[in-house]
């Protein structure tokens, strides 16, 4: 497998971008709520054994699956931050050079949180590039943020919701297994920043054409 730049130039690359996710990660009020107890919660009733995070930014859905997992970021400083956490992350080129780079080694591949900062042909590109990697029967699953979350960063570029990923999932040879909305029904999400489309799909045989 050839590496890929898709992300080159993207704003999401540059060490000011951590930063921002890191300054997030740690507000006080995330502490104080324990705000992502209720995310790891859903991460994990998906069963995703061990998980390829395709955009892990700072491996937080790592530290959700414990680490069951391995995480590929465009963002070096990112990279760096969630190993210093003690979690498998690497650069798209060091991925490829690593030894987790085999045809089915993984349970699930994990998209969050990245389709919305790509074109929807870019994150077909993308999946296609480690589709190979999953199992005969593994899951693929994409989160997204709705109305209000996406509005709310500017490195968004296009809004996912049901039916993108729908098409996306098909255009991989994915069939769609479930779709719901968390934390609240998608009416919230025009109003509650950290309301997500939750899509589970599962990969049928034969190569992407």
């Amino acid at each position: 497998m050839e590496p890929k730049t898709t992300f080159s130039g993207s704003p999401t690359q540059g060490s000011g971008y951590s930063k921002q996710l890191l300054k997030s990660q740690d507000a006080w009020w995330r502490r104080l709520f324990s705000v992502q107890a209720p995310y790891s919660w859903n991460l994990r009733r998906l069963n995703l054994g061990f998980t390829l995070d395709i955009g892990c930014g700072l491996g937080r859905h790592l530290r959700h699956l414990n680490g069951n997992g391995v995480g590929i970021d465009h963002n070096t400083t990112s990279v760096q931050y969630a190993r210093s956490q003690g979690l498998t992350v690497f650069t798209p080129e060091e991925f490829q050079r690593s030894e987790f780079n085999k045809p089915q080694l993984f349970d699930s591949m994990l998209l969050s949180h990245v389709a919305e900062h790509m074109a929807q042909k870019q994150v077909v590109t993308l999946l296609s590039l480690y589709r190979p990697l999953l199992k005969a029967d593994g899951k693929l699953v994409m989160i997204t943020p709705q109305e209000a979350g996406f509005k709310k960063d500017p490195t968004h570029l296009e809004f996912v919701d049901f039916g993108k990923l729908r098409e996306i999932a098909v255009a991989l040879r994915f069939k769609p297994l479930k779709e719901y909305s968390f934390p609240l029904p998608h009416f919230w999400g025009r109003f509650f920043y950290f309301n997500e489309f939750i899509s589970v799909n599962i990969k049928l045989s034969g190569p992407v054409d």
